[in-house]
């Protein structure tokens, strides 16, 4: 077992690593972690989101956070954007490369990545 002062470094060296503000008004993207998720990838995703927003300044207006099962396993992993004032966007069968290109062409050049949305490859 760890001890207390173990533990609060470990949380000390942690913070930076995760972007998380609750009732923040900005951009929010939600990363499905459920079992399904997880072993589709998801994982390294969220690892790409958090670690490229922090790297590039941009926590003050994009928040990071995961969440449980979305209902949509077959197209794992899965990212939702939200916006204040736009519809939200669903991203689906994510990879780090596709989550880096996300980052860039939707998050700081505001363009939805179309041909990765659950439209796109659900032929919807």
């Amino acid at each position: 077992m760890k001890s207390l002062a173990e533990l609060q470094a470990i949380k000390n060296r942690m913070k930076d690593r995760v972007v998380l503000r609750e009732g923040m008004e900005g951009i929010r993207v939600v990363v499905g972690m459920a079992t399904c998720g997880i072993a589709a990838g998801a994982r390294p995703v969220l690892n790409t989101f958090v670690e490229t927003v922090n790297e590039d300044g941009m926590s003050d207006k994009v928040t990071v956070t995961q969440t449980g099962c979305i209902g949509i396993c077959q197209y794992e992993p899965v990212v939702e954007v939200f916006e204040p004032g736009k519809e939200k966007v669903t991203y689906v069968k994510m990879t780090p490369d596709k989550a880096k290109e996300v980052i860039e062409k939707h998050l700081k050049g505001g363009n939805v990545v179309t041909e990765y949305t659950i439209g796109a490859v659900a032929g919807a």
